[in-house]
């Protein structure tokens, strides 16, 4: 009897480790639809994002503000999992001494990613959302100056 009960519990133990590793990278596989070139032409400039898929756990965009073919914001953003845990780091630019900036999810489902970090000082929130195949609305928001702010896009992906 006490081999049968140690059988079970080794094999229970061998299929609970197998299947962890897909479980972990569901989360970012739920987020595939970020993958692609995205743009929107606004009166001051043109933004782009453009999402690859790096591996199974991370993927990795370039953002870009362009006005009159001066580039006016760089952004390297990287998305990766590691565990159960999917975070967003962003570097940009000219900003924080051009160190990573990484951002929490705290609301994750299959059309919506919200990361968050309330010790930095602008943006705390970053956004995306599917609203289609070919859009989605991208929004970065927190408090700026002491008053609530927030920018939004809607971006179109390109074919």
């Amino acid at each position: 009897m006490k081999n049968i009960a140690s059988l079970l519990s080794t094999l229970l133990v061998v299929t609970a480790c197998q299947n962890n590793p897909s479980i972990e990278k569901d989360q970012i596989k739920k987020v595939d639809w970020l993958i692609g070139n995205w743009q929107i032409k606004t009166n001051t400039g043109i933004l782009s994002e453009n999402w690859e898929k790096v591996n199974d756990s991370t993927f990795k965009a370039q953002s870009l503000f362009i006005k009159d073919k001066d580039s006016i914001h760089s952004e390297s953003i990287l998305l990766q999992q590691k565990g159960e845990i999917l975070s967003y780091t962003t570097t940009i630019k000219g900003q924080n001494d051009d160190k990573p900036i990484r951002f929490e999810l705290i609301t994750d489902n299959q059309n919506e990613l919200v990361f968050q970090n309330l010790k930095k000082d602008y943006p705390q929130k970053i956004s995306y959302k599917k609203m289609d195949n070919n859009s989605m609305t991208t929004e970065i928001s927190g408090v700026q100056f002491g008053k609530p702010s927030s920018e939004k896009y809607i971006l179109i992906k390109n074919r």
